[in-house]
């Protein structure tokens, strides 16, 4: 059924206020229903046109959002992206992105109640990206593109309005992240020598995806100086190389976001990207003796007995258990900065086709 104003008739879905935009953004913020920032009230008929890009049931759910497992509709999603501001050509990106979240190995309840200053990080790789002018260049994490800051958004208030997680509610972060109002980019792919991520996991070139990873907001990586490969990934490597990385505790994912200028640099020594997972799994580690004893006994010792419970403390320990558990992107414009970015640890990204109205497959990858 897709009749808005019958849906709207449901107990517990429409809501009557007096057309009146600072009255309705008071009444947001004082039922917990924003993120702190103004939002375009959500008539029906706003609605209604976000949905002009969804063709199947509006009421029915898409997926159940932690930690309050709440149904996520595309009536329900649809409101949350008006909030945000969205065009409603995004809104497709949005569901993907909600039902990539929803794979059991993307850990939606630990990314969305953990003290960890985590956040879905929202990566749109193929054509799509271009068409709707999502920013993958210069300033990519950064503001002054509409959709990049309206698609991380919306999922943000999808999080919080359906999932539950209202600050020191549901959302218990320590110290939280500016990455939790939005965190939404697209991958270089014009300026990457090498293929892109949805490509590297088996989807067509052809074929628009969304790649949700939980992640810390971006760490820089200055390297003005290096003129090869092997400079490049030294100093990456070594910016990677911290102990109050999750990445260190857990067998997990953490992202690098590699800049044109330095992708080219290291391509141009011969290195594909799975030379540059390789070079940096064996050399982003740092020793034992770099952690506080009561870490190296209780994070060390007791998770991974196979690995440290003899090691003394010249042991080195990775920032990755594995070559391709590191996921490699080209991102940014010029400059010589690229960027590591420390995920949450127990999660797995989850990359999700974007099913438009004329597509009528989804495929979906978890690693």
């Amino acid at each position: 059924m897709n009749d808005i104003d019958a849906i709207a008739k449901k107990p517990g879905i429409g809501l009557e206020v007096d057309d009146d935009f600072e009255r309705i953004n008071e009444l947001c913020l004082e039922r917990g229903w924003s993120d702190g920032l103004p939002i375009v009230p959500p008539t029906a008929a706003r609605v209604e046109r976000m949905l002009t890009f969804c063709d199947r049931p509006w009421d029915e759910p898409i997926a159940a959002l932690a930690p309050r497992y709440a149904p996520a509709t595309p009536l329900r999603l649809a409101a949350n992206a008006v909030m945000a501001g969205c065009r409603p050509e995004y809104f497709p990106v949005i569901v993907a992105a909600i039902e990539a979240m929803s794979d059991p190995v993307f850990n939606l309840y630990g990314v969305q109640a953990t003290t960890h200053p985590c956040s879905p990080l929202i990566l749109v790789n193929g054509p799509l990206a271009r068409e709707l002018d999502i920013n993958g260049g210069a300033n990519a994490f950064g503001p002054g593109r509409h959709a990049n800051a309206t698609i991380g958004r919306a999922v943000r208030l999808a999080l919080v309005n359906i999932g539950g997680a209202v600050p020191q509610l549901g959302d218990m972060a320590t110290l939280g992240s500016p990455t939790k109002y939005t965190y939404c980019a697209a991958e270089n792919e014009a300026e990457s020598p090498w293929e892109p991520l949805h490509v590297e996991h088996g989807f067509p070139p052809e074929t628009s995806t969304v790649t949700v990873i939980a992640a810390e907001g971006p760490h820089n990586v200055n390297d003005h100086e290096s003129t090869t490969a092997e400079g490049v990934l030294k100093m990456i490597a070594g910016t990677m190389t911290v102990t109050g990385a999750n990445n260190v505790f857990h067998v997990s994912c953490p992202v690098v976001a590699i800049s044109p200028e330095h992708a080219a640099t290291i391509a141009g020594g011969g290195y594909s990207k799975a030379d540059v997972k390789r070079h940096l799994y064996e050399r982003a580690r740092l020793p034992l003796s770099r952690f506080s004893e009561e870490n190296v006994e209780r994070r060390f010792r007791r998770k991974f007995p196979e690995l440290y419970a003899q090691a003394g403390p010249e042991a080195m320990v990775p920032l990755a258990h594995a070559p391709d558990d590191i996921y490699v992107v080209v991102l940014g414009g010029p400059g010589k900065h690229s960027a590591f970015i420390p995920t949450f640890g127990t999660t797995r990204p989850v990359t999700r086709a974007i099913v438009t109205r004329d597509e009528t497959t989804v495929r979906s990858t978890s690693r």
